[in-house]
């Protein structure tokens, strides 16, 4: 028996490097996949490519910055897919400047994306899970919010919200055999990372120097977050909540 076997995720962001990493780790682990992501077409094809290999996805394009949007695509996925067992918040978006460079513009569309969304989809999915007293929750967050990350202060601040957020949470719905727990990438190999880079005046040598300073000598990729969400949103980590742990070979220890 699998992992995830008659369970249903929905996993946020599903469309880009991480979510669509975790979304056919979850998949190829027996989980029924909802992909939400603002891009329909990156989640149909994530979904497509999950059916291809003989399982079940359904995509669904989604604004998680507005709850109404939220809320109805919660209603159809669980239509279509069952009860939601599983909810991975992945999707993010980030701009690289000091802080002094950027704008309230930026400010409202860091937070929307990075915070709010968080907070809606908990709003629409949580009432089910305490109905049903079952649940796995799995926020992914940054290691910019433990430490700190030059140019993305708005963006780190959003992150600290969410863990935050996440332990509380922990805390308000234990009773209801809810865990809630957060994955901190460190510098991954993904679209994200390369429009981040973009933005700075030698992006080859951004990339270089992150790749320097991760002890273990190489940037993240997208399967070492799956592994880590896919862990954490499982049974085998049923007696796990409230906790942050860091994916960023060793870039930051945490203890």
């Amino acid at each position: 028996m699998k992992r995830f076997d008659g369970k249903t995720a929905v996993v946020t962001g599903g469309g880009g490097g991480i979510g669509g990493a975790t979304c056919r780790r979850l998949a190829a682990e027996g989980a029924r996949v909802a992909v939400f992501d603002l891009n329909g077409t990156a989640a149909h094809q994530v979904a497509e490519d999950i059916r291809a290999a003989g399982g079940q996805a359904a995509a669904f394009t989604c604004d998680i910055a507005h709850l109404a949007q939220v809320q109805q695509a919660v209603a159809d996925a669980e239509q279509q897919l069952g009860p939601i067992a599983v909810l991975v918040n992945n999707a993010g978006w980030d701009v690289f400047k000091p802080f002094t460079q950027t704008s309230p513009a930026d400010w409202d569309k860091l937070i929307a994306i990075n915070l709010t969304g968080a907070l809606n989809m908990h709003f629409a999915v949580l009432p089910g899970m305490a109905q049903r007293k079952a649940g796995r929750i799995v926020n992914v967050a940054s290691d910019a919010a433990r430490v700190g990350s030059s140019g993305e202060a708005v963006y780190a601040a959003c992150k600290g919200g969410l863990v935050a957020f996440s332990k509380t949470l922990a805390r308000e719905h234990a009773r209801h055999g809810i865990t809630v727990n957060v994955v901190c990438p460190g510098p991954t190999d993904t679209a994200l990372l390369a429009g981040v880079a973009q933005g700075a005046a030698h992006p080859d040598k951004l990339i270089e120097a992150f790749t320097r300073a991760i002890p273990l000598g190489r940037l993240g990729q997208a399967d070492d977050l799956a592994s880590a969400i896919a862990f954490l949103g499982s049974d085998d980590a049923s007696f796990v909540t409230g906790q942050v742990l860091s994916v960023s070979g060793g870039l930051t220890m945490n203890g």
